[in-house]
């Protein structure tokens, strides 16, 4: 991880929580082909964490199917409600941080 300008002469789990905090996550739904349901993360800094590992640790917890596409999470099915536990409680992000887009 690089040294940002906010984080010079920062211990290093310091500076991780900083960038913790400052990201804005959205978790929104998205309806596929044949009535399938996927929820979406965006917004996770490629730089901070490990997308595909983040992806694979999630898909373990929440029992679903899951892939990176484009530096967003998608896993098959609506698992909002456990996603913000596992966001807020187990990777450390503010509630306050993460943003549940409602369907249209």
């Amino acid at each position: 991880m690089k040294a940002e300008p906010e984080c010079v002469g920062l211990p290093p789990e310091l500076c991780m929580q900083l960038e913790l905090e400052s990201q804005v996550i959205k978790v929104r739904l998205e309806h596929r082909k044949m009535g399938k349901v996927v929820t979406v993360i965006e917004g996770i800094d490629e730089k901070a964490f490990d997308l595909k590992k983040l992806v694979s640790y999630l898909k373990t917890k929440l029992a679903a199917g899951g892939t990176v596409k484009n530096g967003r999470i998608e896993i098959q099915g609506d698992h909002r409600t456990k996603l913000k536990k596992i966001l807020v409680e187990e990777l450390g992000f503010k509630l306050e941080n993460i943003v549940f887009i409602e369907e249209e």
